[in-house]
C-alpha cells in the first residue's frame, strides 16, 4: 500500500494538466527557484499557441509560457521524443515569444526578457552533464573582457551587460542524471526522470508536488487518460528504437 501512496504523476502530463492553475504554481516555482538559484514568482501563466491544450499531442511535446514578479517570461518544455532541428526550433520559440510580447511603435526599452528551459527525455548531442545553461556574452576578441552597454534608466545612464537583456538558455537531459540526489536541484531531476519524490524533502516546489501530483488522488477518469498518455510515450520511443536500428543494419 505505501507504494501506491508514493506514486507521483509526471512533470510533463503535471505541466500539460494542473500546474497552470495558480493554485499549483508553488510547484513550478520551486523548480525555477532551484534552477536559478533565485527566488521565483510566477504571476501568470501566458496566453500562447504552445500553451493551447491539443488532445492529439498525447506524448511529444507539452509546454507552458508563464511571466515571473519581474515581469521576464519563461518558457518551460518537455520533450519526449526526438525532433529534427530540435535548437532551431528552441530558438524560433524564444524569437517568437520576444515578438508577441512587444506592440508594434513601443520603444525597444519593453522588450523583456525570455528564459527558455528545455527537458528532454532524449539523447540530445554529446555531453558528460545532465545540466547546460547558455547565454549571450560579447567578450573582447583580444583584451578577454566583457562588454558594458551604457543605456537610459529613470534619467540615468547605467552600465548595462547584454546577458542582462538577451535571452538564456536551460537544457536538462533527464536521462542524463545517474546519481544519488543529494541538492535540490539534483533532487528536482531525480524527480523529473523516477517520478519519485522524498518523503521528508524540504526541497522548493517537490513538497508541494507530494500534496499536489499524487496518483492516487486522481479521478478513475484522469487515471486512465494519464496511463494511457504514459503508454502512447513508450509505444512512441519504441518505434523511434525501432527505426534507429533498422536504419544501422
Amino acid at each position: 500500500m505505501g507504494k501506491l501512496k508514493d506514486r507521483y504523476i509526471r512533470f510533463d502530463w503535471a505541466i500539460k494538466r494542473m500546474l497552470r492553475d495558480k493554485a499549483n504554481f508553488a510547484v513550478l516555482e520551486g523548480l525555477l527557484t532551484v534552477l536559478f538559484e533565485d527566488k521565483t514568482q510566477i504571476v501568470e501563466i501566458l496566453e500562447s499557441e504552445g500553451n493551447q491544450l491539443v488532445e492529439t499531442d498525447k506524448f511529444n511535446r507539452v509546454d507552458i509560457k508563464a511571466k515571473n514578479s519581474k515581469g521576464e517570461i519563461i518558457l518551460v518544455e518537455v520533450q519526449n521524443t526526438r525532433e529534427v532541428y530540435y535548437l532551431e526550433r528552441i530558438l524560433y520559440g524564444v524569437a517568437k515569444t520576444i515578438t508577441e510580447h512587444i506592440s508594434l511603435g513601443e520603444s525597444y526599452g519593453n522588450i523583456k526578457k525570455v528564459y527558455s528551459i528545455s527537458i528532454v527525455y532524449f539523447d540530445l548531442g554529446k555531453g558528460n552533464d545532465y545540466l547546460y545553461h547558455g547565454q549571450n556574452r560579447f567578450i573582447g576578441v583580444h583584451t578577454s573582457d566583457e562588454l558594458q552597454i551604457s543605456t537610459k534608466q529613470e534619467d540615468a545612464i547605467l552600465p548595462k551587460y547584454p546577458r542582462e537583456i538577451f535571452p538564456e538558455y536551460y537544457i536538462i537531459r533527464v536521462n542524463e542524471f545517474d546519481k544519488v540526489a543529494k541538492t535540490p536541484l539534483e533532487e528536482w531531476v531525480n524527480y523529473l526522470k523516477t517520478g519519485e519524490i522524498e518523503p521528508d524533502t524540504k526541497t522548493p516546489g517537490l513538497s508541494e508536488a507530494r500534496e499536489k501530483l499524487k496518483y492516487y488522488s486522481m479521478t478513475p477518469g484522469e487515471r486512465y487518460a494519464y496511463d494511457e498518455h504514459l503508454n502512447a510515450i513508450m509505444i512512441q520511443n519504441d518505434v523511434l528504437s525501432t527505426a534507429k536500428l533498422e536504419g544501422l543494419t
